[in-house]
């Protein structure tokens, strides 16, 4: 599968993966990865952006269709982005190559791999 997939990251307070999770299967997610992980930012970065930085966050891991990656990453900021409790913010990066997904179609076995 090549090309046709994105990797969406998603950085939540602690507590708030199950909500990235909701959003995203609402449209059309069929799964993702929390890993657990912590903050670092420094004091002046929430005087500046005007929010309060937890330490202890959750990053979700959310492999999707491209074509859904823009309704995914909507649906994310409208019940998790930095204007909620959760103080979320995702982004994408493509993803060039997969293995190990299982497809409705098939794929034809290499015997060379």
């Amino acid at each position: 599968m090549k090309g046709e997939n994105e990797l969406i990251l998603c950085i939540v307070d602690a507590g708030f993966s199950d909500s990235v999770m909701s959003a995203a299967r609402e449209c059309g997610a069929r799964g993702g990865t929390v890993l657990s992980a912590r903050g670092t930012a420094r004091e002046d970065a929430e005087k500046l952006f005007n929010i309060s930085i937890q330490p202890e966050k959750e990053i979700v891991m959310i492999l999707v269709k491209t074509e859904i990656k823009d309704e995914i990453l909507h649906a994310i900021y409208k019940n998790v982005g930095l204007n909620t409790p959760a103080q979320g913010i995702a982004f994408s990066l493509p993803v060039e190559d997969v293995v190990g997904l299982t497809t409705s179609t098939p794929m034809k076995e290499d015997s060379d791999v």
